[in-house]
């Protein structure tokens, strides 16, 4: 079994599901008492949040770069960022990292063409939404992607920030999520993908008959699965 590196804290809620998700496939995969080997460098979001805010994402590249090097030294075989925005800077992180690094991105990604999708909205940090990084790497697996207006992108990223990254889980923002997701329901989405690892935990399938793609659940059992790969 390989030893998965995680690298978590953004925010550490959502980290939380990861390392349940992990575990659970391990669990069901090998049987008995086995569990998932990994090692978890939990950065501050408090210092990454101010990255995002003033535009310095150079330096926040360096501070996961530094985390990805640690877990290197502690033996993991391949990383896993805890996160979709902070995959806007993976040139950064993987720099001289000589490991494996799988990406949210392009997990999603094979997801969601094993499910025969074509067209998808995408929900997420703006980051995520409005900039490329994330969006091109569907597009380049064909898939097509919209994304809310502005004022719903507004209300997303809002709950994302003041809320769910918070621990706050809200009926009121729940309701307004699936508003959205009916909306792009309307404008000929197949489905919605929860780009930011927090969405997961305001909304599931239960709530809706639009097919959800939960990022952190995808990129969790991917990485238990690299893991136990000859």
């Amino acid at each position: 079994m390989k030893t998965i590196g995680l690298i978590g804290g953004m925010s550490w809620e959502s980290t939380v599901t990861y390392y349940q998700v992990i575990n659970t496939v391990v669990k069901q995969k090998l049987g008995g008492f086995c569990s998932a080997k990994c090692l978890l460098y939990s950065v501050n979001f408090e210092e990454i949040e101010k990255c995002q805010t003033n535009g310095e994402w150079q330096k926040s590249g360096e501070i996961l770069h530094d985390a990805a090097l640690a877990l290197k030294k502690g033996g993991a075989d391949f990383v896993v960022l805890c996160t979709n925005t902070m995959h806007k800077v993976a040139d950064v992180i993987t720099k001289d990292l000589d490991l494996p690094f799988l990406h949210i991105a392009q997990t999603t990604a094979d997801r969601l063409k094993k499910h025969k999708i074509t067209k998808t909205a995408l929900f997420g940090t703006k980051f995520t939404m409005q900039q490329d990084f994330y969006k091109q790497v569907l597009v380049d697996n064909g898939i097509e992607v919209i994304i809310p207006d502005e004022d719903d992108v507004n209300v997303i990223n809002d709950v994302i920030y003041n809320e769910l990254c918070l621990g706050e889980i809200k009926q009121s923002s729940k309701q307004k999520f699936l508003q959205i997701v009916d909306k792009m329901k309307a404008r000929g989405a197949q489905s919605v993908i929860l780009g930011c690892t927090e969405i997961g935990l305001l909304i599931n399938q239960q709530d809706t008959d639009v097919k959800l793609f939960d990022t952190a659940i995808i990129h969790a059992e991917q990485a238990a699965l690299f893991a136990l790969e000859d």
